[in-house]
């Protein structure tokens, strides 16, 4: 693969065909606000609650050798996908008062078929 977008978009692919094998339900993806993107926008049923409304950033090295792509997740990059997932939620109003998990899935390797790590409630809101 050749340019980093098409690397980008095949982690997607993989990340998003792995989270709908596990039984989560895609409601959105690359959602754009000004201030930050949302890789991926699932439902998880499996809460006590009801359903879980969980933000995914995928994140791609080419290598874990420096660590895995969960480190690339720095403090600002989490308060962007935390402004993101408010303004995603003010616009889906029927999803606005479901809890909400943030994961990371960590990608390596070829980016066609990549080695995948989902680290899921990687972080709160709160700690953004």
């Amino acid at each position: 693969m050749s340019t980093t977008r098409a690397r980008g978009d095949a982690v997607e692919r993989a990340a998003r065909a792995h989270l709908l094998a596990a039984g989560l339900r895609e409601v959105a993806a690359n959602a754009n606000f000004r201030f930050g993107e949302l890789d991926l926008v699932m439902l998880d049923g499996s809460g006590r609650d009801g359903a879980i409304v969980v933000f995914v950033e995928v994140r791609y090295r080419r290598s874990a050798a420096f660590g895995g792509g969960a480190v690339s997740v720095t403090a600002g990059k989490r308060r962007r996908i935390v402004r993101a997932a408010q303004a995603f939620l003010l616009g889906h109003r029927g999803l606005a008062n479901a809890p909400c998990r943030f994961d990371v899935i960590e990608a390596d390797g070829d980016p066609a078929a990549p080695r995948l790590n989902w680290i899921r409630d990687a972080f709160r809101a709160d700690d953004a």
